[in-house]
C-alpha cells in the first residue's frame, strides 16, 4: 500500500484548471451557510479558489498555493493571505466563525491547524471534510481499491476533528444531489463516465498521490465495466438517485 508522507497536493503545479471542475454547489452551500446565520466575519482556511464563501459576510481568506490565490481573483473573491492553518496570523477571538471545507486533509498538522482555528474564532468552527469510516459505501472502492486506501489515510476521524476542536461539536451528513457541480469524487456516484475524463481526476487530489502507471489501470477497470455494461448492472440504480447521502459530512463546533 502506497505510504503518504505529505498529505498537500501541489496545486501550483496541477491546479490550474480547479475552479472549473470544483465549484459550489448551491444546494451543498446551504447546510454551510445556514450554520453561518447570524455570524458576520468569517476566516477560511485553506479557501481555495473561494467555493462555499458566503457573499453577505466579511470574509478573510488564507490560502497558500498562489495558483488559488490567482484563481480567487479570477472568480472575483476577496484577495487571500498567504499563510498556513498552523500558523494563523490573526489575534484571538479575531472572527465570529471559521470555516475549513474539503481541505484539512492537506494540512500536514491537522490538530495544530484545528487547534488554531479554534484560537482565532468567538463562536463557530465549521469543517466540512469525508469521513473515512464511510468511504467503503460508495461503488468506486470496487473500481479504485488502491485510491481509497490513500484518502483513508489522509481524511481524519470525525471523532479526532472533534476532540482537536474541544467537543462541544453536531456532525451532519450532507447529502449530495445527482447534478452536483463540485467535482469531488462522490459527486459523480451516478455519473461514472465522468472518471474516464483525465481534467475531473485531476481535480480530485487523491489520483495525484498513486505510483506511476496504476491511474491507468484503475480507469480501464471502470471503462471495461462501462463498455460492457457490468457496471450497469451492478450499480445501475445510482443513475436513478436524485440524491446520495455517504461520506460528505459538516462538522460544527460551538465555542
Amino acid at each position: 500500500m502506497t505510504q503518504i508522507h505529505d498529505p498537500a497536493f501541489d496545486y501550483d503545479a496541477f491546479g490550474q484548471q480547479y475552479s472549473g471542475y470544483r465549484q459550489t454547489d448551491p444546494r451543498i452551500a446551504a447546510y454551510i451557510f445556514k450554520e453561518l446565520e447570524g455570524m458576520e466575519t468569517i476566516l477560511n482556511v485553506g479557501a481555495g479558489a473561494g467555493s462555499y464563501e458566503p457573499e453577505d459576510k466579511y470574509v478573510t481568506a488564507v490560502e497558500p498555493a498562489a495558483e488559488m490565490r490567482k484563481q480567487r481573483l479570477l472568480q472575483n473573491k476577496v484577495p487571500a493571505i498567504n499563510a498556513t492553518a498552523a500558523s494563523l496570523p490573526f489575534d484571538d477571538d479575531s472572527f465570529d466563525a471559521s470555516i475549513a471545507l474539503v481541505t484539512i486533509h492537506h494540512w500536514p498538522d491537522i490538530e495544530k491547524g484545528l487547534k488554531e482555528l479554534k484560537r482565532v474564532t468567538k463562536h463557530k468552527v465549521i469543517v466540512m471534510t469525508f469521513d473515512p469510516d464511510c468511504l467503503d459505501d460508495f461503488w468506486n472502492v470496487d473500481y479504485f481499491p488502491e485510491l481509497i486506501a490513500i484518502e483513508k489515510q489522509r481524511y481524519p476521524k470525525n471523532e479526532f476533528i472533534m476532540n482537536s476542536l474541544g467537543g462541544n461539536c453536531e456532525v451532519f451528513s450532507v447529502p449530495i444531489p445527482f447534478d452536483c457541480i463540485d467535482g469531488f469524487q462522490e459527486a459523480f456516484y451516478g455519473r461514472p463516465e465522468a472518471f474516464l475524463q483525465k481534467e475531473v481526476r485531476t481535480n480530485q487530489s487523491a489520483w495525484g498521490f498513486l505510483p506511476a502507471g496504476l491511474e491507468d489501470i484503475l480507469v480501464k477497470r471502470l471503462a471495461d465495466d462501462l463498455n460492457s455494461g457490468e457496471w450497469d448492472r451492478k450499480y445501475g440504480a445510482y443513475r436513478k438517485m436524485k440524491s446520495f447521502t455517504c461520506a460528505l459530512k459538516l462538522i460544527v463546533s460551538k465555542i
